[in-house]
């Protein structure tokens, strides 16, 4: 781990953690503390060094503009800084935001999915918390205001993407010219991952078309056809053809361009459960097929539970960082719904990703793992045996996910050893990533320090590893998830807070 002179004092609380085990006298107080202590190190090498662009690289202070061009950072900071009470940063924040240009990027291609995920989901929710529960971090109400009318302008830039046959929209835009690049299909989680950010924009303006073309997209994901393409009740597809709304495929996973389409059927029936029952229905099938279908424990660590793929008849034992949420993602609907056997299942899963840091060397997980026994390589066959998994893509690009399920976990279950493991994962995180002026992404987690880094702080470090590793120890608030599943916000897959309806 490396400090600038001016962050030892603010990260003592971090560097006497790292240096022995947990104390049992380490107060969650402390740590929530310690974890706004690195958002405000990460903050600082951002601002200093690449605001307003999208990214800090931290090793030689350069940036990037990935997502835009648009200030990724700053946006999915916001809700962040606000759960937290970071005033300063706030309020840096919510002065930028007029000044966006959101008719025009400077990247020849925008995705309509990274767009409505980070920056209309994090305009949205600086908008719900800071005119709500946080409003006290802002004097000037009319700049909140301002982030309203700036998620407007920004979804009537891209609203046109919806402008096809079927409605189903492209997602690679170029919008200095308002065309896209070309492609004929759209994927799974691209089109069934807008649903929340663009209802709850009409619920606040009154302007309906933003909810309605949204809905129409993913009616063809919750009706699918052709009926081969629902190999199993509620689990679909990765494909959809933009010109007639069906699939193309019947290639079944929980993973990565998929995984954020089952996670929104839950959470857009928490967000309304009057008008929206119809997603929760379609959740509960695809989470029953899943239990009943796709299970898979590995050989040598039987109590460990995994999600296969399915692709028309073959499952494949290979899974990723991403799709650490599930355990997160069942937690929430067996809380909403009073199951106890989705929170069961959504322990197991926790339980297992946990395995998945626990095991290597840097105590943080891959980014893509298997358990297929004849697939072991030889060089990781004692690992296995030990672990029930082998890393088939040893990086770690600052992903939050598994660090998500452990706050449902614990925010269902009350259980502290879900705080311990995110205390964990903070730690092995913040000893292993940090590197100049913030945190990058590293090589090899199964390599003590991490083999190297790729010199890339991703926005979502922000929007999503600090809010969670922050929330998991902080008093109770309106935004934190509830027990009883009467919860007063939902999350969006960025991680972003929206204020749910009644």
């Amino acid at each position: 781990m490396r400090f600038s002179p001016m962050s030892l004092p603010a990260l003592a609380v971090v560097g006497q953690a790292v240096a022995s085990p947990i104390s049992k006298r380490d107060t969650a107080s402390d740590r929530a503390n310690a974890v706004k202590q690195a958002f405000q190190i990460a903050w600082d090498g951002y601002y200093a060094h690449a605001f307003p662009h999208d990214q800090l690289h931290p090793m030689d202070n350069t940036y990037d503009d990935y997502y835009d061009g648009w200030g990724a950072s700053a946006i999915d900071a916001i809700s962040t800084a606000a759960v937290m009470g970071h005033r300063e940063i706030v309020n840096q924040i919510v002065d930028y935001i007029p000044t966006i240009d959101f008719t025009y990027s400077n990247e020849t291609t925008i995705s309509l999915f990274e767009t409505t995920i980070r920056y209309l989901g994090g305009l949205l929710a600086g908008y719900d918390l800071l005119s709500g529960p946080a409003a006290d971090l802002v004097s000037d109400k009319s700049k909140v205001d301002t982030i309203l009318k700036q998620a407007q302008v920004l979804a009537n830039t891209l609203s046109y993407a919806f402008e096809t046959p079927s409605g189903v929209p492209y997602n690679n835009l170029l919008i200095n010219n308002r065309s896209n690049d070309g492609s004929t299909t759209n994927g799974l989680a691209t089109t069934g991952s807008l649903v929340i950010e663009w209802t709850h924009l009409a619920d606040l303006t009154g302007n309906h078309t933003y909810a309605q073309i949204a809905q129409k997209a993913e009616s063809y994901l919750i009706h699918p056809q052709p009926s081969w393409a629902e190999p199993f009740p509620g689990l679909v597809g990765s494909t959809i053809d933009i010109a007639t709304g069906k699939f193309t495929d019947n290639y079944v996973t929980w993973n990565g361009g998929d995984d954020s389409f089952y996670e929104y059927l839950i959470k857009f029936f928490v967000y309304d459960p009057i008008r929206f029952s119809e997603y929760r229905d379609r959740w509960l099938a695809a989470a029953n097929s899943t239990l009943e279908h796709l299970l898979s424990h590995p050989a040598s660590q039987p109590d460990l539970t995994f999600v296969n793929i399915w692709n028309n008849g073959t499952t494949i034992s290979t899974s990723e960082h991403l799709t650490g949420f599930i355990g997160g993602n069942f937690l929430l609907a067996g809380s909403v719904l009073g199951r106890q056997d989705l929170i069961d299942a959504g322990l197991a899963f926790t339980d297992s990703w946990h395995a998945t840091y626990n095991s290597t060397a840097t105590k943080i997980g891959p980014e893509v793992f298997a358990w297929d026994k004849a697939g072991v390589p030889a060089d990781q066959e004692a690992f296995y045996e030990k672990a029930g998994f082998y890393i088939t893509s040893a990086d770690y690009v600052l992903r939050p996910e598994v660090i998500e399920s452990y706050y449902y976990a614990y925010r269902v279950t009350g259980d502290t050893k879900y705080q311990d493991w995110a205390w964990d994962a903070f730690l092995a995180i913040n000893s292993t990533c940090h590197v100049g002026s913030g945190y990058s992404g590293i090589e090899n987690v199964n390599v003590v320090g991490g083999a190297g880094f790729d010199n890339e702080q991703e926005s979502f470090l922000f929007a999503e590893v600090l809010k969670y590793s922050y929330l998991i120890h902080a008093e109770d608030a309106d935004w934190q998830v509830k027990a009883d599943g009467k919860n007063k916000f939902v999350f969006n897959t960025e991680a972003h807070p929206f204020t749910v309806v009644g």
